[in-house]
C-alpha cells in the first residue's frame, strides 16, 4: 500500500515543502497538493518537484472546469516534464458554489465533461493532431462559433510520458462508474471501508467491466487523519469542523454531494442535522453533531491495534494508497508517523 499526505493549502506550504525530504526518507510515496479556491496547485507543485526527488506529485484536485481541457493537458506534460515523470493528475468537478461562485464558469454535464476532458488530455499527450467532436468540447472550434481560423494542432513538445496517470475524485455512483471504466485512480473522499461495497460497489463493478486492459487495475486512494497511540482518541475531535464543512456547507440543500454520501452512510437524521445548523450559520453546533462513529471509521487514531484493524478493513475493501494527515505537535512526531504506518503496510 502506498502512502501518501496532502499539503494544506491554507498556510504554512514553504515550511511543509522545506520538510518533504525528510519524508521522503521516512518512506512517503505521494504528496497531493489541492486547489480549491486557495493559491493556485499547479506552481506551487512545480516548487514541490524542484525540492524532491524521488516523491510523485499529484494535484488533488485540479477543476476540470477554470481550465480548458487542452490546457489541463499541457500543464500535466509540462509537470511531469520538470519531475521526470513523476506526475500524478488529479481531476474533480469541485461543485457550484467554487466553479459558479469563485470562477463565474456555468455548473453544468460534470459526469459528461469529465470523460471528455480525460480523452482530449490523452489525445494531447499522444502529440496526435488534436481534433475533438464532443457534446460539450468542439476542437478546432468551427466558424459559426468563432473565426473558423482554427487549426488541428499537436503538443510541440515530446511529453516525458503519453499516458500520465489521471485520478479522479469521485463519490455519485454515474461518476464512480466513469472513474473505474476511464482513470488509473479513484479519490473519493470520507471513506468508511465497511460501508464502500454497499455504497460504491455496483458502480465500481460497472465502470471496471468496460475498463480497457491497458489501464491496469485501478489505484484507490482513501484518505485518513493518522495518529497512533493509547492516549490519542481525543484527536477525532480535530475531523469534526472539516466533516461539518463538508457536510452541512459545501453546497446548497439538495446539492450537497457530501450530505448526500452521509445519509448513503446511514446517518440520514445526522446529515439533516448537520446542515440544518451549518446554514443557520451554527457551525460549532454542527461539528458537534457530526457522530462520533462516522469520524473513528474514516480515521486512523487511536491504538496499533486499532490501526491495525483499520489497515486490515482498508485493504480488504480494495484501498491500495493510503493519504494521510499525520497529527502531532513537531515535525519530528509526524515524521515516525510516517515511518510507523509505512512500516504496518509494508
Amino acid at each position: 500500500m502506498r502512502i501518501g499526505m496532502a499539503l494544506k493549502y491554507a498556510g504554512g506550504f514553504k515550511e511543509t515543502v522545506a520538510e518533504l525530504a525528510d519524508y521522503e526518507k521516512a518512506g512517503l510515496d505521494i504528496v497531493f497538493v489541492a486547489e480549491a479556491y486557495s493559491f493556485d496547485a499547479v506552481s506551487q507543485m512545480g516548487y514541490i518537484a524542484a525540492r524532491t526527488e524521488r516523491l510523485q506529485i499529484a494535484s488533488g484536485i485540479l477543476p476540470i472546469y477554470s481550465r480548458t481541457p487542452a490546457l489541463l493537458a499541457m500543464t500535466a506534460a509540462g509537470m511531469d516534464h520538470i519531475s521526470d515523470g513523476r506526475f500524478v493528475l488529479g481531476l474533480g468537478a469541485s461543485g457550484p458554489q467554487v466553479i459558479e461562485g469563485f470562477h463565474g464558469v456555468p455548473y453544468d454535464a460534470p459526469l459528461g465533461r469529465t470523460r471528455e476532458v480525460i480523452e482530449i488530455c490523452r489525445k494531447v499527450w499522444r502529440r496526435e493532431r488534436l481534433t475533438y467532436d464532443g457534446k460539450h468540447y468542439t476542437l478546432p472550434l468551427p466558424a459559426g462559433r468563432g473565426t473558423g481560423l482554427g487549426k488541428p494542432l499537436k503538443l510541440i513538445n515530446h511529453p516525458v510520458r503519453e499516458r500520465i496517470p489521471i485520478v479522479v475524485a469521485a463519490i455519485g455512483p454515474k461518476n464512480v462508474e466513469l472513474t473505474a471504466e476511464l482513470a488509473e485512480g479513484w479519490e473519493p473522499i470520507f471513506y468508511v471501508p465497511e460501508k464502500a461495497a454497499d455504497v460504491w460497489g455496483a458502480s465500481l463493478a460497472a465502470g471496471r467491466a468496460k475498463r480497457a486492459g491497458d489501464l491496469g487495475e485501478l489505484d484507490v486512494i482513501a484518505q485518513a487523519t493518522l495518529a497512533i497511540g493509547d492516549d490519542v482518541s481525543g484527536l477525532l475531535e480535530f475531523g469534526r469542523p472539516m466533516a461539518a464543512l463538508y457536510i452541512g456547507g459545501m453546497g446548497a440543500k439538495g446539492r450537497n454531494f457530501y450530505n448526500d454520501l452521509a445519509r448513503r452512510y446511514g446517518y440520514e437524521k445526522e446529515a439533516e442535522l448537520i446542515q440544518d445548523l451549518y446554514l443557520e450559520g451554527k457551525k460549532d453546533e454542527a461539528a458537534a453533531a457530526v457522530p462520533m462513529e462516522l469520524l473513528e471509521k474514516m480515521s486512523l487514531i487511536g491504538s496499533e491495534g486499532f490501526i491495525r484493524d483499520r489497515l486490515a478493513a482498508l485493504k480488504e475493501s480494495g484501498v491500495t494508497t493510503l493519504n494521510v494527515t499525520p497529527i502531532a505537535g513537531t515535525h519530528q512526531d509526524r515524521l515516525k508517523l510516517i515511518e510507523k504506518i509505512k512500516d504496518l503496510t509494508a
